[in-house]
């Protein structure tokens, strides 16, 4: 009989963590590690500074390269996306309508970036989360003199723009909140971040958008019109509004909380046998006292290794002498 493997969904920062952990903590069964991503784990910051302005290559983003992943001994499944999970036997269901049944799943699926009504399928509407978003980006900025447009004042939103800017072009930020990134720094540093901004020459504004301008050719952008009535034109248009976690393909398991994320306790366990780790994870805090979600990297990688070595370690009272036989 196969022995079954612990599988890892998400093959980012925490993703990764969890995979290194659970072999670096004695694992020695099956390890399959599955990415929806036809990348190798990659490292997510640099996007939207370094590759963004050409300074960096992709290469230089990889976390780790195929040789040094080879020690682990993984079942690396990229380009491939889990569409279900069942908690009670810990059967993952993969595009395609495969079905792989585990000793344990660890979900480090991240966030997905939100959108605007209209955007899909528009050409020159992008987002910036994945190496392919921001390798397009790159190649729309690759020319002299385009124009802009950055819904979204965050940290995301000011990066981008102040990247843009550096390598010439036009760029208008506009969001939400009188001070850019003051959620994130408060609104002292945002204010000098903001006048910075506007030293430079990017044009910031307040407002919502209202809706897309067609472009010269059909199916593309050529702007967007505020609810102010204010109309901006643009070539390429970038929406940095924020995240989502990525657990619409759990919300059909009626064992597992997909409320802000999947829910976990202290140790990272949504369900017996199930973890959680890194964006995704809306866990117990155990200072705070309240189930939270933290979009950090570093807090990405602590987790993954959290979630790897408590999932072995009830993995090992499983087996233990005595112990009830898991569900098929």
């Amino acid at each position: 009989m196969t022995a079954r493997p612990v599988a890892v969904v998400g093959a980012s920062a925490a993703g990764l963590a969890a995979a290194e952990t659970l072999r670096r903590s004695g694992w020695t069964g099956p390890l399959t590690l599955i990415g929806d991503e036809p990348h190798l784990p990659y490292d997510r910051p640099p996007l939207s500074k370094q590759l963004l302005h050409g300074t960096w290559e992709r290469e230089r983003l990889l976390l780790r390269t195929a040789d040094q992943l080879a020690p682990l001994d993984l079942d690396l499944r990229l380009g491939t996306r889990a569409t279900g999970l069942d908690a009670a036997t810990r059967t993952l269901t993969l595009d395609g309508g495969t079905r792989l049944t585990c000793a344990g799943v660890i979900v480090a699926t991240g966030v997905a970036a939100r959108t605007l009504p209209g955007a899909d399928g528009l050409d020159g509407v992008l987002t910036l989360r994945t190496l392919d978003d921001a390798v397009a980006l790159r190649a729309r900025l690759s020319g002299a003199g385009h124009r802009l447009v950055i819904v979204g004042n965050g940290v995301l939103g000011c990066e981008a723009a102040a990247v843009a800017r550096e390598l010439g072009h036009d760029v208008t930020l506009i969001g939400r909140d009188r001070v850019p990134m003051a959620h994130a720094v408060g609104p002292e540093v945002g204010t000098l971040l903001a006048e910075e901004h506007r030293t430079r020459g990017v044009r910031l504004l307040t407002g919502d958008v209202a809706e897309f301008l067609a472009g010269p050719v059909p199916g593309t952008v050529g702007g967007v019109r505020l609810t102010d009535a204010t109309e901006l034109p643009a070539d390429t248009v970038l929406l940095a509004i924020g995240s989502e976690p990525a657990v619409g393909w759990l919300r059909g398991e009626p064992a597992l909380d997909t409320t802000d994320g999947l829910r976990c306790d202290a140790y990272c366990a949504a369900a017996p046998g199930i973890y959680a780790a890194g964006d995704v994870a809306r866990w117990d805090h155990p200072l705070h006292g309240v189930p939270l979600r933290f979009e950090h990297r570093m807090n990405a990688t602590e987790q993954g290794m959290a979630a790897a070595r408590n999932l072995l370690a009830e993995l090992a009272a499983e087996t233990a002498p005595g112990a009830p036989t898991p569900a098929p």
